[in-house]
């Protein structure tokens, strides 16, 4: 059996001291913070209605229409991950927000089929994610096979994997555009990496806490001048509006589309597995069964509940584990101040278009630090691996290798069926399938259960931080 961490017993012995990730910080401080995350996130949790949307025949008010509720949605199931409630949610700074992975099967499921095309993606994503919701339980046991060796491998994937989303904020995000690419939007970019920065290396206390939120807001000053902050959607945003249920009609049910949904749904849930074990260790209260099992079943009821107000499927957000990691602000409460933020941007797109005007070379700027600390949370995580042991090195570079194909050829599966490319294309995914495929089969298959644990990198170390493995 693995040690009891001692984080557990420093905090509970002798007095009632809480624990980092249950306190709660002043409301100015909580708000910023909420809002730094909410920033960290936004062009995330739009960016796929505002793929999908067209690409199934909806105009423009109704593409923005299902932003809104995507903002509302992500702020639901934000609350359900850190305040929770019963045995639902990790209670851990975790957000939540829509999927990407289900983009390209959501597009060919609805594809020039207009609100009947929605609604069907709707009717699939409610049946996946009820599904999700019952296997919960059993997909959290899934836990012990995420030893150090395992975990390490897939945060760095995380980091990487988010690192060429920054890359294509830094050039405009929109490849179609004429400007994208170019010196002014990369220079914005770098300007902004280098106010992230200086303000870390400069502030002190809560002002550095929130250097990513001034840097954001700094570059967005600065882009105004520049010429690439547009104020369009501010004055065609509406004052107050409401996600109004079954907008786009009642939901319907197709058995492909049910399947394709719920391909997605067990790729949801093996990303977000990983990532509350990574931030677990980063927050020091290392996710155990139970944790994994509430975070699951949050993500699969706020999917559930989220077409119901016109959202799609949602998930955990990386990103937001790289704010957590350079912050070191690990209360969930503070998460869950965004999550409320995010509810309210949804409610009143007036106020959503504010967070809107920050421009994605800016946003991209600070990405680079955001994920490129999840990155080098996955790194000092396989300094603790025992990587000298056994095939443990391996492991580690056959899973990077594999998980870096969709980022370094993204067409190398353009042969492969559709339903296939769901798990293919997440480097994430299939980084972490095959991890944990050649641990158990270099680590456990064949081996004594006391050697076992020593040959997987196991052991705990003396940082009341390592993460403990479930056997």
């Amino acid at each position: 059996m693995a040690a009891t961490p001692r984080f557990r017993t420093e905090i509970s012995e002798g007095t009632d001291r809480k624990h980092p990730v249950d306190e709660t910080l002043p409301p100015l401080k909580m708000f910023t913070s909420g809002l730094q995350h909410v920033a960290a996130m936004y062009a995330g949790v739009v960016a796929p209605p505002m793929i999908v949307g067209p690409a199934v025949g909806l105009t423009a008010k109704e593409t923005a229409f299902l932003m809104g509720a995507s903002l509302f949605t992500a702020g639901i199931a934000t609350l359900l991950q850190t305040l929770g409630f019963w045995r639902i949610g990790a209670r851990l700074p975790f957000v939540n927000g829509v999927s990407f992975a289900g983009v390209t099967p959501m597009i060919a499921i609805g594809k020039d089929r207009g609100h009947d095309g929605i609604a069907v993606i709707f009717g699939a994503i409610i049946v996946a994610s009820l599904l999700g919701f019952v296997l919960a339980p059993y997909f959290c046991k899934l836990v012990r096979f995420f030893p150090p060796v395992v975990t390490g491998t897939v945060i760095t994937l995380i980091g990487v994997s988010l690192l060429p989303v920054a890359f294509t904020w830094s050039q405009g995000g929109n490849a179609g555009a004429d400007d994208y690419g170019s010196t002014t939007n990369i220079t914005m970019a770098a300007v902004t990496l280098v106010i992230v920065l200086a303000l870390r290396k400069l502030l002190r206390g809560f002002l550095q806490q929130i250097a990513i939120l001034l840097g954001l807001v700094i570059g967005t000053l600065i882009a105004i001048p520049v010429g690439i902050t547009d104020f369009g959607t501010l004055g065609d945003a509406d004052l107050v509006g409401f996600p109004t249920p079954f907008h786009f009609g009642a939901p319907q049910f197709e058995i492909a589309a049910i399947v394709s949904m719920c391909i997605v749904m067990l790729v949801c849930m093996t990303e977000s597995t990983a990532d509350m074990l990574a931030l677990g260790k980063i927050v020091g209260r290392p996710a155990d069964e139970r944790t994994i099992e509430g975070g699951l079943r949050a993500d699969t009821l706020g999917s559930a509940i989220s077409p119901l107000f016109n959202g799609f499927m949602c998930s955990a957000f990386a990103q937001n584990i790289g704010l957590v990691a350079m912050t070191k602000v690990r209360s969930r409460f503070v998460v869950a101040a965004g999550g409320a933020i995010l509810v309210v941007l949804g409610l009143v797109p007036v106020a959503a278009s504010v967070i809107a005007l920050v421009p994605l070379p800016v946003l991209g700027g600070a990405g680079i630090v955001l994920f490129g600390s999840v990155a080098a949370s996955g790194i000092q995580t396989l300094a603790a691996a025992a990587l000298e042991k056994g095939e443990n090195a391996l492991i580690v570079a056959t899973a990077v290798g594999i998980g870096l194909i969709p980022i370094a050829a993204p067409d190398f599966y353009h042969a492969f069926p559709e339903d296939l490319l769901v798990v293919l294309d997440s480097g994430i995914s299939t980084g972490c399938v095959v991890a944990i495929l050649l641990n158990v089969a270099f680590n456990h298959l064949g081996r004594k259960p006391e050697t076992d644990e020593r040959a997987a990198g196991n052991e705990q170390s003396k940082d009341p931080v390592v993460l403990p493995v479930a056997h």
